[in-house]
């Protein structure tokens, strides 16, 4: 059954389960309708048990909670309403005309003001964006036993997008900064003789730092901006509310593969950064310190920890989950007109880049109070 009722001390408790659409309409609507509301405090609706829910399922569903608001019952979720609730609302409540702004009513002004608005703005940012990550994290924990969910396909379409396309631009990059990296450092250390050690100073900043850092704002530039722009415009062409509407969850399908396909693809590009930076050093020691190439190599080893790979190779797939969670997020909420969907595109790079660094910060005093 979809639909099984049980008696609690204070109300109901509505478990549902499998399929609630079209198919199911008439037998769900019989019996939410042979519900008695009437002497119930609370309703408690559990709706882990759903498979595929449409708006034919979300309307009978939305009949019963309207009958048990208006007896004065109390109804809660768990986990969580539905999006299709939630697109059933806001469908009639755009058909209702717009309530008149109640008169003598003003808007403080002044520098208070306008920080109090900041602050409440800012918070409401900060728990948006931990509640969206915590809905890709159960929608992905929650797919892990079926694999087919993960969609393989559109994963590695991603992968393909954000990593093997990105790479000419990100050689380019890493190889050019290398090379800065190098004649800068070669000019300083020549004046006390010791520019033999411009090869530890190349290895130890592309490998650490510079490799990881340059390839994550390279990609919060370009897959970042490009997952809110994606997203976005399916959510002005209203194509979210029609996966919505079809009972299919827009995480699973547009946030998730994202998501997955970076984290995936974010430590090659790195990988590709710091032999590409390597080489570049090399050849500018070759070239204007006269260093051969086996001494270089020489000296790279020299140089090298056991941890100075891994802790540029740690932070990629945190700097790739931070990018596509900025990119998705700004995506999923852009509305209205092409001007909101150019200001979310700017949002999301800027704070991509932003929680790059910040990251970066965080694990550059983690590892140094491990002595890392």
């Amino acid at each position: 059954m979809p639909l099984e009722v049980r008696r609690t001390a204070n109300g109901l408790q509505l478990d549902l389960s499998g399929e609630w659409g079209m198919p199911q309409f008439a037998a769900l609507e019989s019996q939410l309708d042979t519900l008695d509301v009437g002497s119930v405090r609370d309703v408690r609706i559990v709706t882990q048990g759903l498979t595929a829910l449409n708006l034919s399922g979300a309307w009978a569903l939305r009949q019963f909670l309207t009958r048990a608001g208006a007896a004065g019952a109390a109804v809660s979720f768990d986990p969580a309403p539905p999006d299709q609730l939630r697109l059933v609302d806001e469908t009639l409540k755009a058909a209702e005309p717009a309530a008149a702004p109640a008169a003598g009513e003003q808007t403080p002004s002044g520098p208070l003001a306008a920080i109090g608005r900041w602050t409440v703005d800012a918070a409401g940012d900060l728990t948006g964006w931990l509640a969206f990550f915590g809905r890709v994290a159960t929608t992905f924990l929650a797919s892990l036993p079926q694999p087919r969910r993960l969609r393989p396909i559109s994963v590695a379409r991603h992968v393909y997008d954000t990593g093997i396309t990105a790479m000419p631009i990100v050689a380019l990059i890493a190889f050019l900064i290398s090379v800065i990296l190098a004649y800068l450092s070669a000019q300083e250390l020549r004046g006390y003789g010791v520019d033999i050690y411009v090869a530890d100073l190349v290895t130890i900043g592309v490998l650490r730092e510079l490799g990881v850092l340059l390839t994550a704002i390279v990609v919060a530039g370009r897959s970042g901006s490009a997952f809110a722009a994606e997203i976005g415009s399916m959510q002005l062409n209203e194509e979210v509310d029609a996966l919505i509407a079809s009972g299919v969850d827009p995480f699973e399908v547009l946030v998730v593969p994202r998501v997955v396909g970076l984290v995936i693809a974010m430590p090659l590009l790195t990988i590709v950064a710091d032999l590409i930076g390597l080489t570049g050093g090399a050849l500018l020691c070759r070239y204007l310190l006269d260093m051969p190439l086996t001494q270089f190599v020489h000296r790279v080893q020299e140089s090298i920890a056991p941890t100075t790979f891994w802790v540029g190779m740690i932070k990629a797939p945190v700097f790739a989950l931070l990018i596509a969670l900025a990119g998705c997020s700004r995506g999923m909420q852009v509305s209205g007109s092409a001007r909101v969907l150019g200001h979310m595109v700017t949002v999301a790079v800027v704070q991509a880049i932003f929680l790059v660094i910040l990251a970066d910060a965080l694990f550059a005093i983690l590892f140094m109070k491990m002595n890392i």
